[in-house]
């Protein structure tokens, strides 16, 4: 069997295959969910968000969610990113529901930060 030879991580790099699946964890340790996926700005090659699979629970519905890439932080000792819920959880977050238009100022307020792409 052969091998990649191009490495799938460095010390600050990592393959998007790597990323995908990787738990998400409140600031607290408390599981979120988990990255489906990353999506990458095609022109400039910054990753824009994170694609949340949330795990079901009251507090985090069973929706898909962006999460902008900045507000998620790699912590090395667990092995997971974590994501600082200031506005008290993901029940009120902007979803990536099909039946619902696309909010962007809503999704800005609600992060905190204003996309790019």
């Amino acid at each position: 069997m052969q091998t990649d030879p191009v490495s799938r991580e460095t010390r600050n790099l990592i393959a998007s295959d790597r990323v995908e699946g990787t738990p998400v964890r409140s600031t607290d340790g408390t599981p979120i969910g988990t990255i489906e996926r990353v999506m990458i700005d095609k022109v400039t090659g910054i990753v824009a968000y994170a694609v949340l699979s949330p795990h079901g629970s009251v507090e985090v519905p069973q929706k898909q969610l962006s999460i902008p890439w900045p507000r998620l932080t790699y912590d090395r000792k667990l092995g997971a990113y974590r994501l600082d819920l200031i506005n008290g959880g993901l029940g009120d977050a902007p979803s990536d529901a099909s039946d619902k238009d696309y909010d962007r100022a809503g999704r800005e307020r609600y992060w905190g930060i204003a996309e790019t792409w």
